[in-house]
């Protein structure tokens, strides 16, 4: 800092480090004040270029985290839909079964096993309507044998370890001709329990896709646990670098203030400085 000399006023060097110190605590204040503001420590490119170039990567990750989150609720969702359809499946099939074994005993007529042929088409057909009517956004979740691959996406990148496939032929196949129902008859005795085996049968396959439904219920639970662990401390990074201290930036806006107020009073003082040369002329 250039040292002043008194008898010199053609050029007031004190005055002017004044000017400068208060330019500088004007600059520090007025940066300090943006940042209680704005509640960000990065406004612009200018203050932090490394740390917007990192911290922007932090922001659009979480923010494809939180997108992979919905799309894991929406996943969870969609097979919530086909485990309702498969849970009613299930009872009827189970009063079928019941049915079977009611016209199995030869305590039956043949009006009470037509009644009992009439219920069951009435069950057959109600399946039927449940595994058809069973949608998600417009695609057959049940009643559908040929439901292919269905891909999840449960991540932020393009990775294999980002995607859950679930294969759509472990629960999609759910209606009478897939359940092998159509050769369900009581006519007799003989009938009627071969009815019942074909009934275990298609109970057996249904509690089957339940259980896969159900496992993959529990996957998804797992990734989305995972990946909002992920989402938080990512989000936890990026408010280090951007957030401000709203603490710290408060002492140094009073710090600024203090200085601005002193650095005034000293310009002023500076600027008054070579008038005391007029007592030489005296």
């Amino acid at each position: 800092m250039a040292q002043g000399d008194f008898t010199r006023i053609n050029t007031n060097i004190g005055a002017l480090n004044a000017l400068n110190s208060l330019k500088a605590v004007q600059t520090k204040l007025g940066v300090a004040q943006l940042r209680l503001a704005t509640g960000k420590q990065i406004n612009s490119a200018a203050d932090d270029p490394a740390g917007l170039t990192i911290a922007t990567k932090f922001q659009y990750r979480a923010s494809g985290l939180g997108q992979a989150l919905n799309n894991i609720g929406d996943a969870k969702n969609m097979l919530a839909v086909a485990e309702g359809g498969l849970q009613k499946i299930n009872d009827i099939l189970i009063q079928m079964r019941d049915k079977a074994v009611q016209a199995a005993s030869d305590t039956l007529g043949g009006d009470e096993r037509s009644a009992i042929a009439q219920q069951l088409t009435q069950f057959k057909d109600e399946i039927d309507a449940i595994a058809s009517s069973t949608k998600w956004n417009g695609t057959v979740l049940l009643g559908n044998s040929s439901l292919g691959t269905l891909t999840l996406q449960t991540g932020a990148d393009d990775d294999s370890n980002d995607r859950i496939e679930l294969t759509g032929a472990s629960f999609g196949d759910a209606g009478t001709t897939d359940l092998s129902l159509g050769s369900v008859s009581v006519t007799d005795a003989s009938h009627a329990l071969a009815a019942i085996t074909t009934l275990d049968a298609a109970i057996k396959s249904v509690s089957s896709k339940l259980q896969y439904i159900g496992a993959s219920v529990s996957r998804l639970n797992f990734r989305e646990e995972t990946v909002t662990i992920a989402k938080v401390n990512t989000e936890a990074a990026y408010s280090r670098i951007m957030d401000a201290d709203m603490a710290n930036e408060q002492l140094n806006a009073t710090k600024y203030q203090i200085l601005q107020q002193t650095a005034t009073a000293m310009l002023a003082q500076a600027n008054a400085a070579p008038q005391s040369v007029l007592s030489l002329f005296r």
